[in-house]
Order: C-alpha cells, then structure tokens, then sequence
C-alpha cells in the first residue's frame, strides 16, 4: 500500500491487519513508542482542520517521530504560485510520509503521480476522506465487535459529504451491511456513489425523515451541512438546520446503538446528547488518533522512491467537474477510469461527458 488515496483501494485483508496493529497500539501504547524514531511527517493543510490534523501530528509523535508543515497555503511558496507538483517534489526531499488535505478534488491522487514518499489524503473537497473511515471502521469495531451485520444511518449533506463517501466505498469489504441514505433530496448522494453501491450490492435506501428510521439502527452517522461548498448561500439557509439530534428523539432509538459524528458538529446535534453513553463521537475522534498510528508506523516506514515513474504533461483539462485538481494544475495527464460502466475522471471519479 504505497499510498492511501481512496479506501476503496484497500483490500478487507489490508484492513484487517491495519486494525490488528491499532488494537496492539491502543492495548499497548508503550510498545511504539519508537515505531517511527527518526521519521518525519509532512501535513500540508490547504483547508482548516482540528481533529484531522492535530490527530495526524499527535499520532506521529506518539511514534516517536516529527512533524512538519503548513496549515495556512499563504504561508508558504503557494501564495507566489507554487504548483501542486513542484510542492510534493519539495516536500518528498525532506519527509517520509506525507499527509494533505485541499480544497480540490482529487488532488490527493495527483501529488502521489510525483512524490517520492507515501502520500495520505487527508480530506479532498467534497470527494473523499479514507482516514476519517478508519477512525468510523475502529470505533465500529471496538465497541460493536466488528462492522457486519450492521444497519447504519447517514445523515445530513451526503452530497458534500467526503467521510460519507469514503465510508459507503468502505462498505464493500463487509457482509451484510444496510444503509439508509437521510438527506433533503437536494443533498442526496451524488450519481457516482449510488451506481457504486447498486454495482456491489449494497443495501440502501434513500430517505428524507430520520425519526422514521431511527429504531432501525445500529449506527448513527450524523454530518453538519457543509457551508463551505455550497456555491449559493441561499440554498445553504434552506438546508441549515434541516435535522438535529436531541436527546429526546434518541428515546425511540436501541440502547445498544452509536451516535457517530466526523466533526465538526454545528446544529445537528444537541448538547444534551453529549451525556448520553450512546454518544461517541469524542471518543470516535480519539479511535481516529489511534488508526492513524497504525497507518504511519506503516507508511513512514516504507523505502523511499528515489525516482518517480515519468507522468506525461496534459494541456487541456477534460473533466468539466469545477472542484477537479485538474481545473487548477494544467498539466496534470488526462487519466480516466472505468467505474461501473462508466468513464470517469481519474482523479475526482466524476463521469465525463
């Protein structure tokens, strides 16, 4: 696993051994402190982040390695208009992993073409976030038992959503998985997620109310309604607010059930569900520390790449998705893929017309 770009790109066994380390690291902390001594991390944040970022410089130095990096673009050479690639060319002389979060869409899959270290995508716009899965797929897991077998509800923008999307792709390596889809039909899962899953079998249906379907679930993925990619402000207005959590709804709920949430949180849910054991999205974003540290004292500890393989030069971009790293980074190669019987963008997955 020379990078981690989508979780569709790990295998159930890849994942079963990933969790088998971070169970050994959160059993026995004490045992890594020097898995990654002398390593060093890079974290280029091209978007604001707490958990994400704090979670990935924590779980490095609890290795026994260091970190480095930006979390503000105008602080470094891309504000004298550095590219994408001459960035990660950079960069990858100095680290042994590299961890990034943008605003662009694919643009995780597009620094791995020239980076001569593992690259992490920490978040890219609205199209995936595989790290915020393996801290979902852990906290599942510890306190389930394992993720077959479960009913799981996702609510709120599944439109924008990256950790949604990253977690339904996830779905794939496991049995006997449900979801109900609860969103405005405005913010539905985009086109390409719902031929993923009709594609692979799994289980779902899309519905507008959560209190209908709440007794049903064994998981609840609550997402705040992300402000930052809706073009109109008046469409946000009508979407903000649309669903919250409280604690008197979670009466009709099973008592056995998870209360998850990526966060941020902004109104969707509560404070008075805070208190309540069901709620573990605080403890969800501790699990994510954990998993992180297992993915690192891998990837920082794969041999470097001293020459990256030739990557043609594009000139035109040929997806019209406005958010595509390829909209930006001119250059980058015109890559497609086949995805359920469609041809996409290989870099944001979006279909080309």
């Amino acid at each position: 696993m020379r990078h981690l770009i989508d979780f569709g790109d790990m295998t159930r066994a890849e994942w079963d051994t990933l969790y088998q380390r971070c169970e050994a690291i959160m059993d026995a902390p004490g045992d890594y402190l020097d898995a990654c001594r002398g390593k060093v991390c890079a974290n280029l944040f091209y978007e604001p982040s707490t958990r994400t970022n704090f979670s990935f410089q924590t779980a490095m130095l609890r290795l026994g390695g260091q970190v480095f990096g930006f979390a503000d673009p105008q602080s470094s050479s891309v504000a004298k208009g550095e590219t994408l690639k001459d960035t990660i060319k950079m960069v990858s002389g100095y680290a042994d992993v590299i961890v990034m979060r943008t605003p662009w869409e694919g643009a995780a899959k597009a620094a791995s073409l020239y980076s001569n270290v593992p690259v992490v995508n920490a978040g890219d716009g609205g199209h995936m976030h595989p790290t915020q899965t393996i801290a979902d797929l852990v906290t599942m897991t510890r306190l389930r038992g394992g993720v077959d077998g479960l009913t799981i509800g996702v609510c709120g923008d599944l439109k924008n959503g990256r950790t949604v999307h990253s977690l339904i792709k996830a779905m794939e390596k496991f049995q006997n998985v449900r979801f109900y889809l609860i969103s405005p039909r405005e913010l539905g899962v985009p086109g390409y997620m719902k031929d993923f899953m009709r594609q692979r079998g799994i289980q779902h249906l899309e519905v507008t109310g959560l209190e209908s379907v709440l007794p049903q679930l064994d998981v609840l993925y609550m997402t705040r309604i992300q402000r930052e990619r809706f073009v109109d402000p008046l469409e946000y207005k009508r979407c903000k607010g649309i669903y919250v959590l409280t604690r008197g709804k979670l009466a009709r709920a099973k008592e056995e059930l998870l209360v998850m949430h990526p966060l941020p949180r902004v109104d969707e849910i509560d404070v008075d569900v805070d208190d309540d054991p069901r709620a573990v999205y605080f403890r969800q974003a501790r699990f994510g520390m954990f998993g992180r540290m297992a993915l690192l004292a891998d990837l920082a500890n794969q041999p470097r790449q001293e020459r990256t393989e030739p990557v043609a030069i594009g000139c035109h971009p040929i997806c019209r998705n406005p958010r595509c790293i390829t909209q930006t980074e001119l250059y980058l190669p015109p890559l497609t893929k086949e995805a359920e019987g469609k041809t996409c963008c290989g870099f944001c997955d979006k279909e080309l017309t």
